[in-house]
């Protein structure tokens, strides 16, 4: 489970302390699929990347899984990251060079998993998203709706935990962002956690909570 307590978090200019994370509490149960809601600027963003280890609060505790994000070092980050959290980001981050099963198999590359063991754990995860018939494209030549879902599938690749999404419909049409919207929501009926940061209120009617932040403090509201 993910308990955050008291967390602030801050930034500096100059000489102005600039507060983007206030005072914030709560504790989302494995199986969730958690909405963050909140305008540009408001805090939404910072959050995710506390709870991604990407950056650690100012101020307050932050665990995750048993992982205490405040205490861990740099290198202790990057573990939590890959053992335990699956990106996924509004511009999807593919390697336009190569084709959709390089993509969702280039983690398992990394970490030195044999070729045909990578082949084959991405093309399960390929079928999952029902791309398995674009396997071979570059991705450079797909739509945005069907490199979100490689996309997905990559974020997949190590079976983490918690799914952490960043505006993951913002460059999509309306039909294509539902579609991607239900297929996240499918990953929490497996016992994942999935929090998505969005602003478009149409999505919340398929959540458990809403998260909603304003200028750094937030409102919790439960369904």
């Amino acid at each position: 489970m993910i308990i955050v307590e008291g967390v602030s978090k801050s930034f500096t200019d100059g000489d102005t302390v600039l507060w983007a994370l206030k005072d914030v509490s709560f504790q989302i149960q494995p199986g969730a699929f958690v909405i963050i809601l909140g305008a540009s600027g408001s805090g939404k963003s910072t959050l995710l990347n506390l709870l991604g280890g990407l950056d650690k609060p100012s101020s307050g505790k932050l665990s995750a899984y048993g992982y205490n994000l405040n205490e861990l070092s740099k290198d202790g980050l990057a573990y939590y990251r890959f053992k335990t959290v699956g990106f996924i980001f509004q511009s999807f981050h593919l390697l336009s060079n190569m084709t959709a099963i390089e993509n969702v198999a280039f983690p398992l590359h990394l970490k030195g998993v044999n070729k045909s063991r990578r082949t084959e754990f991405a093309v399960s995860l390929l079928e999952q998203v029902q791309m398995e018939h674009r396997m071979n494209h570059p991705t450079s030549k797909l739509s945005g709706g069907e490199r979100q879902r490689i996309a997905i599938a990559r974020a997949l690749i190590n079976d983490p935990s918690l799914i952490l999404a960043d505006e993951p419909t913002g460059a999509l049409d309306s039909a294509t962002g539902i579609q991607i919207m239900e297929l996240l929501y499918g990953l929490s009926t497996s016992g994942k956690i999935v929090i998505i940061v969005t602003h478009q209120e149409q999505f919340t009617e398929m959540t458990d909570d809403i998260i909603r932040i304003h200028d750094g403090r937030i409102s919790i509201q439960e369904r």
